[in-house]
């Protein structure tokens, strides 16, 4: 009996050094970029890269109160058609509250923020170039500042969403999770393959990038995830001036994919009615869902 008591007992022990050792198959381990532990030697402002001969610039902003032991995330915003890196950085007309698709407001200091420049003012990566670029920019980030690795992030609207598109398919390992805002496959998809955390939005009447491409690109990551289908999810009818978001089922853990449908057309801040006041000027749900997002549990480090 005593042997018998002291087995169940070590039994017992073991279970619960396990239970508190192990990590949750819902994140990932924090992996410390190179830069960590060192002063910073980057930082915020507009900066250049020599991509495949091509001088590329980006602006960086680097948390005001940053450690060199802490550990952030970085987020890149790409610009939609025609636009610059100025003014995903400088929040456009709204100014600072919608600065990196206000991401800068919602991070409040705890992530740095990354606005890329395409070349001509687009994303066509054409031979995988802007693919390159965005390589590049990770590499020299991750030696110069102390970044979580394992939290890496893309959003963008319209052309930004596509070249978005575009990193999930072939730099998903690389990246934590995307937002893909009224997108179309216009950047290309080399690979496909590997599952991303995958948040959709699209309004039903875009005439631009129609919603049903927005589908066919949520879609892919739905398989990719192992989720089920998501044909017929609920999506607002023309004139409710309203969103629905719906969460996909049965996703491998970590790889949730979501999908907001918005009674709008082809616009990045997507606001129901009645509009909600706001002191700073922010009127859409679409900063607060991608932060939400973004920092949920199960996309968290260990």
């Amino acid at each position: 009996m005593y042997l018998f008591g002291s087995l169940l007992l070590g039994l017992a022990c073991l279970t619960e050094a396990l239970s508190t050792t192990i990590p949750s198959p819902h994140a990932r381990a924090t992996s410390r970029s190179p830069g960590c532990g060192s002063a910073p030697t980057i930082t915020s402002g507009v900066k250049s890269l020599t991509v495949n001969g091509k001088q590329r610039q980006f602006t960086i902003r680097v948390p005001q109160n940053y450690q060199k032991d802490t550990v952030y995330k970085v987020i890149i915003g790409l610009h939609w058609v025609g636009g610059t890196m100025d003014q995903v950085a400088g929040g456009g007309t709204t100014g600072e509250p919608w600065a990196y698709y206000g991401m800068q407001k919602m991070a409040n200091e705890s992530a740095i923020l990354v606005a890329p420049q395409g070349l001509n003012n687009g994303w066509a990566n054409a031979g995988g170039e802007d693919i390159q670029f965005i390589d590049a920019i990770s590499k020299y980030i991750d030696s110069g500042l102390c970044v979580d690795q394992a939290q890496r992030f893309s959003m963008g609207f319209s052309y930004g969403g596509a070249m978005t598109y575009a990193i999930a398919c072939a730099r998903a390992k690389d990246f934590r999770a995307v937002v893909v805002i009224a997108g179309g496959q216009l950047s290309g998809c080399s690979g496909g393959n590997d599952p991303v955390a995958y948040f959709g939005i699209h309004g039903i009447s875009d005439g631009t990038l129609n919603v049903a491409g927005g589908r066919s690109m949520r879609d892919r990551f739905v398989r990719n995830n192992g989720c089920a289908s998501m044909s017929g999810a609920p999506e607002p009818r023309a004139g409710s001036r309203t969103h629905i978001t719906t969460s996909a089922t049965g996703c491998k853990a970590g790889y949730p994919v979501v999908w907001a449908a918005h009674d709008g057309g082809h616009g990045p801040a997507p606001a129901d009615a009645p509009v909600p006041s706001s002191d700073d000027g922010l009127r859409t749900w679409m900063p607060a869902a991608v932060w939400a997002f973004y920092t949920q549990s199960q996309l968290a480090s260990v």
